[in-house]
């Protein structure tokens, strides 16, 4: 009787010419397909040669099919060990650790594992930094007496390096008897990564022989270290630099804060991919040189490299520390026009992006078209509904993410209790703070505790708010303190004010913000001399109030603006509209609040002129002349606004019909109608 082979099966069902074209190996997933198909239709599919050759093909390196691979094994009845290792491998190759250690589990009710099998799932523990995992395998591979194999030991340096457990690694270093060119980069990258430099430089000298990785790992470390200097003495003697080691140094730079040697570098690269590009990119977002990181995006774009989701949430972060909300919706037109899916990261600092540039309800749109939405998108919406003083949408999609089944986090709380504090509502923040404490099981930190004390300040429960800071399991820092302050100051509680100042100026002496508060809380007391020896305080230690600057946004071009300003090229047109503004200001029976007004100035009206001038004042009359009636004014102010420019925002915003959005350096303020989205919690 003839053996009924693999071979012979061809033979039968399918012509000379196909069936020679299907015993030689496949290069494409075409020819893999054609046999799977027809294997289905003539009903060979279960002979155990045909579909072990067809999991071989589809988890072959050249076609890498994941899904293929796995339904043609979970068809085979009783899979050999050798299958088991194939599909293993497959899962490593397409990332996917997780499911291969779920698979390695599932192969233990069937196998022992061999010698192929360890180094599979070892590697994707090490992926996953599964540090107790792999311990559990290790301790498995000595149990079934694979501890010498080189593989297997080589995969557990790997795993241990990787994990921080450079002592673990280093003993099965030890006992290998082969240490190739692999296992001596695992254990110097394992030094590396512990910040272990002079160690990883010892076993650098010590290595037989050296590659480009090997290279790169100690320039990576001697950076990540701060020896940014020895590290580009190593990467200059390098003797083949590769496209890896020029990127490391450029990240190494950026890390550092010397952009200028970065692009140094940068312009002297023979070749750049998109990893230097981001590196780039990145560098000056982390070093708050926003400008430059979209003058490269725009660089990039002109060399036609497409941006990664890593390129974009540089660059979306970078147009939110410029608040330009013009840039931003371009780069948005961008993501849509390339149909780029904003499920990730990317539609969350889209969100927060429209949130920081005063267009939230951008925001909203964005988060409402994401289809699958994370946790990351409902805390985006949440804090920037709640910086906006939105708290009843806020508190609506924190009820509604609830109600879904989406657990919230600590961010989301910090949001949730922010959008109470801005609209002062006591009883919810408590509600919200016990609720994340005992139902989440969410440890408050000290956001927390800033979020509850800010809510009291704001409501004027000083009392309460003391006690809550002097109970709190850390230290206060100093926004904890500068908050009560700021709240003493507004409900007019001088000796609150006093209790908070000290505690502040004795933490941080140099935080010039609680002088100036301190100040003023004198002055609206009229204890003109307390307020003296506050100025006289601050001129000992060469302290100076920083000035204030309003910038707003008009056609690309951002336009700043500081007290009493005339460099403006618009500065006689301004200054015009301001005086209809005043004009118009004393028909709707404003009077001015000159009771914070510094001290020097002793004349009411000279004390009224220089509430004129206030920044944001000039960059309302400058959105006036500018833009078209009806539409928005969108105004960033680097310092708190004052509550006279915060009555004026509110009556000019119903004298001339325009709605009136100002982000100071606590929140936004949405001036409509008259009114403040505050509600004059401000």
């Amino acid at each position: 009787m003839r053996t009924l082979t693999l071979s012979n099966i061809l033979h039968q069902h399918f012509p000379d010419a196909l069936h020679f074209s299907l015993l030689k190996p496949s290069k494409t997933q075409q020819e893999t397909q054609q046999l799977h198909a027809f294997s289905l239709k003539t009903g060979v599919f279960s002979h155990p040669s045909l579909s072990s050759r067809l999991l071989s093909l589809y988890a072959d390196p050249n076609i890498n099919n994941l899904r293929y691979a796995r339904s043609v094994f979970d068809q085979i009845q009783h899979p050999s060990l050798v299958l088991w290792n194939i599909i293993l491998k497959c899962y490593i190759q397409n990332q996917q650790s997780h499911e291969a250690i779920y698979l390695f589990a599932l192969l233990l009710g069937h196998f022992p594992p061999d010698e192929f099998a360890f180094p599979c799932v070892i590697k994707a523990c090490a992926k996953l930094t599964a540090l107790k995992e792999g311990k559990q395998i290790h301790g498995l591979v000595l149990k079934l007496g694979f501890g010498l194999d080189k593989f297997v030991q080589a995969s557990l340096v790997n795993l241990y390096s990787k994990c921080g457990e450079i002592g673990s690694a280093y003993a099965v270093f030890d006992q290998m008897d082969e240490k190739d060119l692999v296992s001596w980069n695992s254990l110097f990258d394992g030094y590396a990564r512990c910040g272990e430099v002079k160690a990883a430089m010892k076993v650098f000298d010590e290595m037989p022989e050296k590659d480009c990785f090997s290279w790169t790992v100690l320039i990576d470390g001697l950076a990540k270290s701060g020896e940014v200097e020895t590290a580009r003495k190593i990467f200059e003697n390098m003797p083949n630099r590769n496209l890896v080691s020029w990127n490391t140094m450029i990240n190494g730079y950026m890390k550092a804060g010397d952009t200028n040697s970065a692009c140094k570098l940068f312009d002297q690269m023979p070749t750049r991919n998109l990893i230097t590009w981001n590196s780039m990119i990145g560098g000056f977002k982390l070093n708050l040189r926003f400008l430059e990181a979209l003058e490269m995006f725009e660089r990039m774009l002109e060399e036609e490299f497409r941006p990664t989701h890593a390129t974009l949430v540089s660059v979306i972060s970078a147009v939110s520390g410029l608040a330009s909300l013009g840039t931003g919706r371009l780069i948005h037109s961008y993501i849509v026009k390339n149909g780029i899916e904003l499920d990730g990261v990317v539609g969350t600092v889209l969100i927060e992006m429209y949130s920081k540039c005063g267009g939230i309800d951008s925001a909203v749109t964005v988060f409402r078209t994401i289809s699958h939405k994370k946790l990351g998108h409902w805390t985006a919406i949440i804090v920037g509904l709640s910086i906006h003083g939105m708290a009843d949408h806020a508190l609506k999609l924190f009820l509604e993410m609830r109600r879904i089944g989406v657990k919230a986090n600590a961010i989301t709380f910090v949001g949730v209790l922010n959008a109470c504090s801005h609209v002062g509502l006591i009883n919810d923040g408590h509600k919200y703070f016990n609720m994340m404490v005992n139902e989440y099981g969410i440890k408050p930190t000290i956001e927390h505790y800033g979020c509850l004390v800010d809510i009291l300040c704001r409501a004027g429960c000083l009392e309460e708010a003391k006690d809550i800071i002097e109970e709190m399991p850390m230290r206060p820092n100093k926004v904890i303190w500068m908050t009560l302050l700021s709240g003493a100051r507004n409900h007019r509680n001088t000796k609150i004010g006093e209790y908070a100042a000290q505690h502040l100026i004795e933490l941080a002496p140099e935080t010039t913000g609680g002088y100036v508060v301190l100040s003023n809380m004198y002055a609206v007391a009229g204890e003109w001399e307390k307020v003296s020896e506050v100025r006289e305080m601050m001129k000992k230690r060469g302290l100076r109030k920083d000035p204030g600057c309003s910038s707003i946004e008009h056609k690309g071009v951002v336009h700043n603006f500081i007290v009493g300003d005339k460099s403006h090229p618009q500065t006689k047109e301004i200054y015009s509209k301001l005086a209809e503004m005043r004009e118009k200001l004393k028909l709707a029976g404003h009077v001015p609040d000159t009771s914070q007004v510094l001290l020097y100035i002793e004349e009411e009206e000279e004390k009224e002129a220089e509430l004129e001038n206030h920044s944001e004042r000039l960059a309302i009359a400058f959105g006036l002349i500018n833009t078209e009636a009806g539409c928005p004014i969108r105004i960033m102010k680097n310092l708190r606004v004052c509550s006279d420019c915060h009555s004026v925002t509110k009556l000019l915003s119903k004298i001339y019909s325009r709605e009136i959005i100002v982000r100071d350096n606590s929140r936004f303020h949405h001036f409509k109608d008259g009114l403040c989205s505050c509600k004059d919690f401000w």
